[in-house]
């Protein structure tokens, strides 16, 4: 069967107009109508953005891992990103929570890119992991011991600060930490492990991540800490190294 183009479904996404042969492809085909529903979902995340809001800028590789998956070529690797990715200075975005699953690669990264969303969406979810322009110490509110998961020997802690301000951050380490050709990314993940947000790529045994505000650390009360290969997909990869339950 052949499914509609990922070009058609963003744009529809979008509320550009489609024909009727793709529109009832969509209606009957599960996959298509899935892959249109979550870039529906990512338009309404961009369209509530407001003046208020700012994008994190994303870490400098993750650009050239965008450039590798649409096949931009490897010159594109030095190039400065599109309009609209924030710079270094922009304040922090409101956090996207997420279903803890992959997404397909390839489709989603290429038909958002063509509607113009792949930036925005990396943006929102501060890949750079950076804690923030006030990086002082604040009152410890909440920690965990995070243990490995099975095929693992890694271990580590988390603790929580919370600034004069009410901004809280979390505070990060990881001992054992493996040898090899992926990278690691911090997530926030609820009780029922369904949901997560990411708040940044770990850099070394040892990182502070802003907590976005509107968090509940009462829901959002898992730390995990994922090994994530260089496919462009920014979905959690179900690889935990280690993780853990806030006491908060």
């Amino acid at each position: 069967m052949e499914h509609v183009d990922a070009e058609v479904l963003a744009l529809l996404a979008l509320g550009e107009p489609a024909s009727d042969a793709d529109r009832a492809h969509i209606d009957a085909c599960e996959r298509c109508a899935e892959e249109a529903a979550e870039l529906a979902a990512v338009v309404a995340v961009g369209r509530s953005v407001t003046p208020a809001d700012a994008l994190v800028a994303p870490a400098p590789q993750v650009w050239e891992r965008i450039s590798a998956e649409v096949g931009l070529g490897s010159g594109s690797q030095t190039a400065s990103p599109p309009v609209g990715v924030a710079r270094a200075d922009d304040a922090a975005a409101p956090a996207v929570v997420v279903p803890l699953r992959r997404r397909r690669t390839g489709w989603w990264v290429a038909g958002a890119a063509a509607a113009g969303l792949v930036v925005g969406g990396l943006g929102v979810r501060a890949l750079d992991g950076a804690a923030g322009p006030d990086d002082g110490r604040g009152d410890v509110v909440a920690s965990a011991a995070l243990d490995p998961l099975p095929g693992w020997e890694a271990t580590g802690a988390a603790v929580v600060e919370q600034s004069d301000d009410g901004a809280l951050t979390l505070v990060l380490t990881l001992e054992g930490e493996p040898d090899d050709d992926g990278f690691r990314e911090v997530w926030l993940i609820d009780r029922e492990v369904t949901r997560l947000i990411s708040l940044g790529v770990l850099e070394g045994s040892e990182g502070r991540f802003t907590v976005p505000s509107g968090i509940d650390l009462a829901d959002f009360a898992v730390v995990d800490v994922s090994e994530e290969p260089y496919d462009g997909d920014p979905a959690h990869s179900g690889s935990s190294i280690i993780r853990g339950v806030l006491d908060a």
